[in-house]
């Protein structure tokens, strides 16, 4: 049996400014390309590469290159205008965590919510409430309504929420900006746990330090395309060198 749990194959994705192109049926059914009509660009465009069952991927590239894109496709939150995506396996999607949380529900209804619209069962639910909180370290404020945490508060809810489910894939883009280097370690430790257990890693960050400690092997967005899939530490000194810098 195959490891191969994401594939993408000659993938391209066009937008037009300030909202999603459109594409006729005649362009579905004929498969055909048309040139990028004014106001359109391309997000991502012959982009292909496969992930094999366990690999931890770190997505380099300056902002605007295409990264979160990326990862909405694996998702499936948007469909390629051209080309293929093939994930054979669940997700687990730390990117917007805290989106589909609702302000006015309590942080108890809140957890219930989230984890059932990600698949877990009322009884899954119920064995890792406890285990949520706490790692949320926000026990005094399960009958709270949401609306009325810091924007730091609500980060560790969504990342405890959304990292404990079993989904074999984890993709993360960037959701740690908020908050504390003492939780943001703590959930750096989760996610190594997480590898350790055989997950597959797509890791979203323009910093080298947590992108060399979690990924073995790169890849580099520039200008929508895939100009690199090697090991992380080739693509970050293929980055460095164009960009002249040198950190992430």
């Amino acid at each position: 049996m195959s490891d191969t749990v994401i594939s993408l194959h000659d993938v391209g994705i066009r937008f037009r400014r300030n909202r999603r192109s459109r594409r006729s049926f005649k362009d579905l059914f004929a498969g055909t390309r048309r040139r990028t009509r004014s106001g359109e660009f391309w997000a991502l465009q012959n982009v292909s590469f496969t992930v094999q069952r366990g690999e931890a991927i770190g997505v380099v590239g300056r902002n605007g290159q295409g990264k979160s894109t990326l990862l909405k496709l694996v998702t499936g939150v948007v469909l390629p205008d051209e080309g293929s995506v093939d994930v054979i396996e669940g997700v687990a999607p730390l990117i917007e965590i805290t989106g589909g949380f609702v302000d006015d529900l309590t942080v108890r209804d809140n957890v219930y919510l989230t984890a059932g619209l990600h698949g877990m069962t009322r009884k899954q639910i119920d064995s890792r409430f406890d285990d949520i909180i706490e790692f949320a370290e926000i026990a005094d404020f399960i009958d709270t309504p949401y609306k009325h945490l810091s924007s730091g508060m609500k980060v560790r809810i969504a990342f405890a929420v959304i990292s404990r489910l079993e989904e074999p894939i984890i993709l993360v883009d960037e959701v740690l900006a908020v908050g504390d280097k003492a939780f943001r370690e703590k959930c750096y430790r989760r996610i190594e746990e997480l590898l350790a257990g055989g997950r597959t890693l797509f890791f979203v960050s323009h910093n080298e330090r947590d992108l060399r400690r979690f990924c073995a092997r790169g890849l580099y967005l520039d200008k929508g395309e895939l100009v690199l899939d090697a090991p992380i530490n080739e693509v970050l000194a293929r980055y460095n060198a164009e960009y002249g810098i040198k950190k992430l």
